[in-house]
């Protein structure tokens, strides 16, 4: 049966060749996909629809609970199109006001909280860019949403995924950045990270850089260069860094956005959390920051994700900007082994099903789009469903994670940046003896398991024998 589905899918998609493509852009197009047609051959245990919900979300944060609430004002999708229906705001500002803030926000998408630290309170916000245009145009309900977030005293920063040039011009186009006038207490910090159709072009360097290796290890080092793939990776994990020690040592309270606050934004706020959250690195936590980061927050991936990833002519709109997120998050994990609980193939895994999967997690670009126009909860199965079975589990976790409570922080020096392997030349490079040495590894693992729990029992028994000669002893 399942296979039959993939047929109609084979035969649906080659037909679809024969559209215009204006129409394969449309909605409609959408429903032709094969994850509307797929239906799963496991038993579902969970339903992944459901597995992530704000609701549930908020909860962990117990102690936030006093300053923040739950907002249903964007349910209908009117306040802002590309936010979900339920968002984390402080307490102190009401829905009227977060009306009137969206107005003044890129998209309308209002400051909204990102990340509750429990070490210190301190909280990641993330928005649109503000417009302030050529007037100076300002939002005193805006002012106030942001400083509510501020302990007494305390100063906050503003992190800015754009340079200070490209702010400057946004100006222009109606867009800008906070006046430091209207908001004294945030320092803004400027943190360039390239916009999406930079990072297309570099990807395209890149995948025809792995494409034609040479025996010439100086032309491939130099094909590698200038794709300035690896330097958008520093760029980024740099931003996620700075987020990170403004939150944990700074003990500050800071608001990202770039222009449109769902590319560059949401790479930051999500690699800062891989840093600071030990939960981020577990495989439901990864999933619930997936979520709520990417998929709630409105990545636009049927725009981005058009087309495959390995595809040398891009749409106007694609972009690798979740691709370069898991490659940051690889870095990490390669540098901190131990510290997760999934394993490179999880990463793999996710990248895979971004571009081309048969459930409807990545479809759409917004929440308004999957759950009203493509009814995505009803008509498809949702990639956790089948991700968080027991069996399927068992391929995505890292036999080494030892549980780290502490805030990790990478390196981003050029020599600790390796281009990952696991994407980029898996079909150049065989994995054969990679995938022996994890067998091993896991061997060696379990071995070392039974090995401890002999040496715990013997120490059992040592210890009951002193006692007993301890009462033997004694008068």
């Amino acid at each position: 049966m399942e296979e039959m589905c993939f047929q109609l899918w084979v035969f649906l998609f080659c037909l679809s060749f024969l559209f215009a493509p204006q129409a394969l852009s449309t909605l409609d197009s959408i429903t032709l996909m094969y994850p509307f047609f797929y239906r799963p051959m496991f038993e579902v245990i969970e339903d992944g629809w459901h597995s992530f919900l704000p609701e549930q979300e908020f909860e962990l944060y117990s102690s936030a609970t006093s300053e923040w609430r739950l907002s249903y004002v964007n349910t209908e999708f009117a306040v802002c199109p590309s936010y979900p229906p339920i968002v984390t705001v402080p307490k102190s500002i009401d829905d009227e006001a977060l009306r009137k803030v969206a107005t003044f926000r890129h998209g309308g998408r209002f400051p909204v909280l990102s990340y509750y630290h429990k070490k210190n309170g301190m909280v990641i916000m993330r928005s649109g860019q503000p417009l302030t245009g050529t007037n100076g145009r300002r939002c005193k309900e805006d002012e106030k949403l942001i400083n509510a977030t501020l302990r007494a005293g305390k100063r906050g920063y503003i992190i800015d995924t754009r340079s200070l040039n490209v702010a400057q011009q946004a100006r222009a186009k109606g867009g800008g950045f906070e006046q430091e006038a209207h908001y004294p207490q945030w320092r803004r910090i400027h943190k360039s990270i390239e916009r999406y159709h930079t990072l297309q072009e570099s990807l395209i360097k890149l995948v025809e850089a792995c494409n034609d290796q040479t025996h010439n290890m100086d032309r491939w080092l130099s094909k590698l260069e200038a794709s300035n793939w690896l330097t958008h990776i520093k760029e980024i994990l740099t931003a996620a860094c700075l987020a990170a020690q403004c939150i944990d040592r700074e003990g500050a309270s800071i608001l990202i956005h770039g222009t449109e606050g769902t590319d560059s934004t949401l790479q930051v706020t999500s690699l800062a959390q891989i840093i600071l959250e030990p939960r981020s690195r577990t495989i439901r936590g990864f999933e619930a920051l997936i979520e709520r980061e990417w998929l709630q927050a409105g990545h636009p991936f049927q725009q981005r994700c058009a087309q495959s990833a390995y595809c040398n002519t891009k749409q106007k709109w694609e972009a690798p900007v979740f691709l370069l997120f898991l490659d940051c998050v690889w870095q990490i994990l390669r540098q901190f082994p131990c510290s997760f609980e999934f394993n490179e193939n999880f990463l793999i895994m996710l990248f895979e099903h971004a571009y081309a999967s048969q459930f409807g997690t990545f479809l759409g670009n917004n929440e308004s789009e999957s759950r009203c126009k493509l009814k995505l909860q009803q008509k498809t199965m949702s990639l956790w469903s089948w991700v968080n079975q027991p069996g399927e589990l068992s391929k995505f976790t890292n036999p080494l994670f030892e549980a780290n409570n502490l805030v990790i922080w990478p390196s981003v020096a050029p020599q600790s940046l390796p281009l990952w392997e696991g994407i980029f030349l898996r079909w150049n490079r065989s994995s054969k003896y990679l995938d022996e040495a994890y067998e091993e590894m896991v061997n060696i693992i379990e071995y070392n398991k039974e090995l401890q729990a002999k040496v715990n029992i013997l120490r059992r028994q040592l210890a009951e024998l002193e006692t007993e000669d301890g009462m033997q002893e004694s008068p």
